[in-house]
């Protein structure tokens, strides 16, 4: 658990024991249902979580009572955002039926009561208005938004994880902030309709 101490420097959240102890109940459970159902091929898994929590390095976003995280596969990042953001309800849209079957393992498993599970693609489910929209890698930017459209407003901030190519995906909107560490772009974006 060292890594975690070493490389999490949050500016408004310290993580104590109890998210340690959920981390590596995370793992195990990762392991097992990667050796049947083959969920993420990801080579270094305590990367990827300090990958999730690092823009808390950067932004503070403890304000957000609703989060969506579109595309939330193996759990990257808001299963992890969920273990530092106790307050703030998640609502992470999975449309594949193995990935949201272990999401619901490990919502129970972790205790994290404030994430819903749904197994649809958001463009299908019924809207309602959030504080934070987060996804990981999953498309580009502007189609990634149009699927998001009547989930945010003004005051809505998409928190995407990014590649190299974020500067080529943002071209033509005008209010957002991009955090870079090593090949990650954290990038935050306002949308004005």
């Amino acid at each position: 658990m060292n890594l975690y101490y070493e490389k999490l420097n949050f500016i408004q959240n310290t993580p104590n024991d109890d998210f340690f102890k959920k981390i590596q109940i995370y793992k195990n459970l990762l392991n097992k249902f990667n050796a049947i159902h083959n969920l993420t091929h990801l080579a270094n898994i305590d990367e990827n979580i300090i990958d999730s929590l690092k823009i808390l390095d950067f932004c503070n976003i403890n304000h957000a009572k609703k989060i969506i995280d579109i595309g939330s596969g193996a759990g990257f990042p808001a299963v992890f955002l969920a273990c530092i953001l106790q307050e703030s309800e998640f609502f992470l849209f999975e449309p594949n039926a193995k990935k949201a079957a272990f999401l619901r393992v490990i919502k129970t498993e972790l205790g994290l009561d404030k994430i819903t599970i749904i197994k649809e693609k958001i463009q299908t489910y019924p809207k309602f208005k959030v504080d934070i929209i987060t996804s990981r890698a999953l498309m580009d930017v502007k189609p990634l938004i149009k699927i998001a459209k009547g989930f945010y407003d003004e005051k809505t901030l998409f928190l995407l994880y990014k590649g190299s190519e974020i500067y080529k995906e943002i071209q033509g909107l005008s209010e957002y902030k991009i955090y870079n560490q090593g090949y990650r772009n954290y990038c935050l974006i306002n949308v004005k309709e």
